[in-house]
């Protein structure tokens, strides 16, 4: 389907854009699913012809963007406003953030953000009040979120490595019916102009469509505030710079996912192939008259007969085979695999263990994660940047479009949670040091680590 949206976008818009990096994406998308048919399917020839096989797989993949999801955006990841009515207004009990499932559903986009190269949130007003292409103010307009992976995402002007127009479509079944809606983002002299479009996928075309009832053609926003944002990895792309669209955190790994599986499925294939085999003297086998044999124990039989006058010994009767099992070796070598991928995807060199080794100190742990936090910190400037527009963004809709008294020029502070790779009992002790040495204000103090915002922390002090 890109193909066809680029199409319509080339054409609508007079752009020149190329689809040729969206294959990019999909190679990616086959090992974060786990399964690249080029690599994973493979033909076995023996006397009964050739037969497909699958490799074993351990996913990895998904792993490791699962992982970064959590280690970057957890649910003790923290926004605090400097205003009380614009911390409400995001944060409280019916606040925007709750009432669109945000931390949930932002979570499962740095994970696909991850493997993706790139993910979006794309905001939209809902019973929204228009007068032509300009928004009134309505109090019973809402705020609504959609978020989206780089297979939906196409920038249309980057500049600076900033993504200034984009444009996004999503899919859904409607009665049946397979439709696919397309919004552009374009920055003009007086702020973003969204324009919608609506296509039915038939006979693998897409047809455009009228658009659904009280949705409105083009939208002029009046502001220079983009209503989307966007997440990838801190990585440069070096595949195609200037595309605005970022790289998979495993893009430079393919080969040490492809190192992990092919372990992985040895492991597997020995422990298949080291069962038990028995060898039975034909004389103990029955036949049925049409060339099939069968053993003793499938026809439940404890009595036999010696004929003749040759003495069989019993090893010529039945002969067990144990193959040795390489439990040992394959370990090894699927543990060097991890540790080679999870460095690869700055995750360090140890972050994936199956061998019993133990953290000994706090130090030693410490020590050990030095490039997942590394890692994390620079990933962690990409999301908080991606927050923090969100917000402004949010807050200028509830001023400008909902008609509340919120500001969008607060103050606003992202916290990550880094308990995972630091002592979290250890930071804030040496918070309370600094606190008793002058160094940190106590509402300082307090809105670290008890989420105030600096008017409600000051007055907790009073």
């Amino acid at each position: 389907m890109i193909n066809e949206i680029i199409e319509f976008l080339n054409k609508q818009l007079g752009c020149s854009i190329s689809p040729a990096y969206y294959s990019r994406i999909k190679l990616w998308e086959d090992f974060w699913r786990g399964y690249h048919k080029p690599f994973h399917c493979f033909t076995e020839y023996s006397a009964g012809g050739a037969k497909p096989r699958e490799m074993f797989t351990m996913k990895m993949g998904k792993k490791i963007c699962e992982d970064w999801a959590a280690i970057l955006l957890n649910e003790k990841t923290q926004l605090i406003l400097d205003d009380l009515p614009s911390s409400e207004f995001i944060l409280g009990k019916n606040g925007v953030l709750r009432s669109n499932d945000f931390w949930s559903r932002c979570n499962a986009l740095v994970e696909k953000a991850f493997y993706s190269g790139t993910g979006a949130v794309v905001l939209r007003i809902g019973n929204m009040l228009t007068d032509g292409d300009d928004v009134m103010v309505s109090t019973d307009s809402f705020i609504d979120m959609e978020f989206l992976s780089a297979q939906n995402i196409i920038p249309l002007t980057v500049k600076n490595g900033r993504v200034i127009d984009a444009a996004f479509f999503s899919e859904q079944m409607v009665s049946g019916r397979k439709l696919c809606t397309l919004e552009t983002h374009i920055l003009e002299s007086d702020g973003y102009r969204i324009t919608n479009y609506c296509f039915e996928l038939k006979n693998g075309r897409l047809e455009q469509i009228p658009l659904p009832e009280n949705t409105a053609r083009t939208l002029c926003t009046g502001c220079g505030i983009p209503m989307f944002a966007l997440i990838s990895p801190n990585i440069v792309n070096h595949i195609d710079e200037g595309c605005g669209l970022g790289i998979s955190v495993f893009a430079n790994a393919i080969d040490n996912l492809k190192g992990v599986d092919l372990a992985f499925n040895n492991f597997c294939r020995d422990l298949k192939l080291g069962g038990k085999k028995v060898f039975i003297n034909q004389e103990l086998m029955s036949c049925d008259g049409r060339g099939n044999f069968a053993a003793p124990d499938d026809i439940a039989q404890q009595l036999f007969l010696q004929i003749g006058d040759e003495n069989l010994d019993k090893n010529d009767l039945i002969y067990e085979f144990n193959p040795s099992l390489r439990v040992a070796e394959d370990e090894q070598s699927v543990q060097a695999q991890l540790d080679y991928l999870s460095f690869k995807c700055g995750l360090g060199t140890r972050h994936y263990r199956f061998n019993g080794e133990k953290i000994v100190t706090a130090t030693q742990y410490a020590g050990d994660r030095q490039s997942l936090l590394q890692s994390a910190s620079k990933h962690c400037i990409v999301i908080e940047r991606a927050l923090r527009s969100l917000v402004r963004s949010m807050l200028w809709i509830g001023k400008t479009v909902m008609g509340l008294d919120v500001d969008p020029e607060c103050g606003i502070t992202v916290s990550f949670d880094d308990s995972y790779i630091a002592d979290s009992s250890q930071k804030r002790s040496q918070d309370i040091q600094d606190v008793r040495d002058g160094i940190m204000q106590r509402w300082e103090y307090r809105m670290r680590w008890y989420g105030e915002d600096e008017a409600t922390a000051k007055k907790a002090l009073i």
